[in-house]
């Protein structure tokens, strides 16, 4: 067994490895009787999608509350219990009944429950294991339990190199020592999940390497999309021909370049901004680089930076009239005052579609119609490099989409099916910009919330 993979299982972070000993759960008082609902809606939200014998029952629960203009904001601990689970593919732990305890955050506005939020793990396990299905591992990091030498050499050394192809400079000594301490982390996290893929993707150093899950998740993903709480759209008549076996818009001439959201969750403006310029160029014959900016200032349903719904979105560009270019108003990553002007609208759509979750129909519709929004669970992608994801199922539920991006084409590499899709993370990530997630199986959602704008 090569080094790397014996330091992981001697930490147990393979199949196998060392498992820690059970600390008892938590013991405690009865809780305070607001946090039960919002307790109950987070239950629920773990639970969905699931069978009914499946489901996780609440146990103890702990918190506190804070209170924001109309909302409130609950961060509350729980314990779960797991009902026995004998298929390993399917199963959320390892073990056939287990105690989880899980960490939520659950905003309240003016009644309406929205889940910020969710880590659980098992009690009785070092690996604590992310309801986002996510592998989440809180292993001790380098400055505070020193692991062997030649590794932490060796790490070092990647870090270094690291910094300096992403130009990465820090203002102290002790940050620089705690972002390779993130980054050692980020290492095994991403060896865990390449142990784990079921396709051909390779999984390592990216730009984020030295963010923490939750940096990264806050940054740069969308946690609005996992409440699907968008204005309805009109379901799309679906072709019922078979789809050619592979297509790709991009040596079409239906795609423009990767672009880059920035420190900013503005996936959504860029999923839906990448859609239209596909239908127009489909229905009008000019490829334009449209303006993401005019969205984040001037949908007002949406929130800018902290996230939106494509359905929103599409109706926002209706509303007001069309959208600009990139080049007459460019993308800055944050909310400012809206500047769009109707006399420089060069494109404008008609309505909006939902299509169907079958993905043979997709794939159809796409090779018709052209390049679709679609939203999905973007585990993994943090340390994503190259070649065909395929998490296993419960690693990366469609129940948790939390990211917006671009189906421009698909085929197959090697008999492994694939949606290409464009990312809005920039050239320096993935395949040129470019994520390739497996066709078939519903893979992290990717058929949950496609979508398209109408150019007649």
């Amino acid at each position: 067994m090569a080094a790397w993979l014996q330091l992981l299982s001697l930490l147990g972070l393979l199949p196998g490895g060392a498992a820690a000993a059970a600390p008892p759960a938590p013991a405690w008082a009865p809780p305070a009787p607001e946090l039960l609902e919002p307790a109950r809606f987070a239950l629920r939200m773990y639970n969905r999608g699931r069978a009914p014998g499946t489901w996780a029952t609440l146990g103890a629960v702990r918190g506190r509350v804070r209170r924001a203009g109309l909302g409130s904001l609950y961060s509350l601990e729980a314990t779960l219990q797991e009902p026995p689970c004998n298929d390993p593919t399917v199963c959320q732990l390892p073990l056939s009944k287990k105690t989880l305890l899980c960490s939520f955050e659950v905003l309240d506005e003016l009644g309406k429950h929205m889940l910020l939020r969710r880590d659980c793990g098992p009690v009785d396990t070092k690996i604590e294991e992310n309801t986002n299905e996510t592998l989440n591992m809180v292993l001790p990091l380098a400055n505070q339990h020193p692991l062997p030498k030649d590794f932490t050499d060796k790490m070092a050394s990647i870090f270094k190199n690291f910094a300096t192809t992403y130009n990465r400079t820090y203002a102290t000594k002790e940050e620089s020592n705690w972002r390779m301490s993130v980054f050692t982390n980020n290492m095994i996290r991403a060896q865990k999940i390449q142990s784990l893929d079921r396709g051909t993707a390779k999984y390592g150093v990216t730009k984020f390497s030295d963010l923490t899950e939750e940096e990264f998740r806050t940054i740069y993903l969308n946690p609005l999309l996992r409440e699907d709480s968008g204005r309805k759209l009109r379901r799309a008549k679906m072709p019922n021909d078979p789809a050619p076996p592979d297509w790709d818009w991009r040596p079409k001439g239906a795609v423009t370049k990767v672009k880059d959201q920035g420190m900013c969750g503005s996936c959504w403006a860029f999923s839906v901004v990448g859609n239209v310029e596909g239908q127009w160029y489909l229905n009008q014959g000019s490829l334009l680089s449209l303006s993401e900016q005019e969205l984040l200032d001037c949908d007002k349903v949406d929130k800018a930076c902290m996230g939106g719904m494509p359905s929103n979105a599409y109706e926002a560009i209706r509303t007001l009239g069309g959208l600009e270019t990139e080049e007459d108003y460019s993308y800055r990553g944050h909310m400012q005052a809206c500047s769009y002007s109707v006399d420089k609208a060069r494109v404008y759509i008609n309505d909006s579609l939902e299509l169907s979750q079958n993905e043979r129909k997709l794939a159809s519709w796409l090779s018709k119609n052209g390049p679709i929004s679609v939203a999905i669970n973007a585990f993994g992608m943090q340390f994503y490099r190259h070649g065909i994801a395929h998490p296993l199922r419960p690693l990366c539920s469609p129940w948790l989409i939390d990211h917006a991006v671009l189906l421009v084409g698909y085929g197959n590499r090697s008999s492994n099916p694939f949606w290409a899709i464009k990312n809005s993370w920039g050239t320096d990530w993935g395949e040129q910009g470019y994520y390739y997630l497996h066709r078939g199986s519903g893979a992290c959602g990717v058929n949950m919330m496609a979508t398209s704008a109408v150019v007649d």
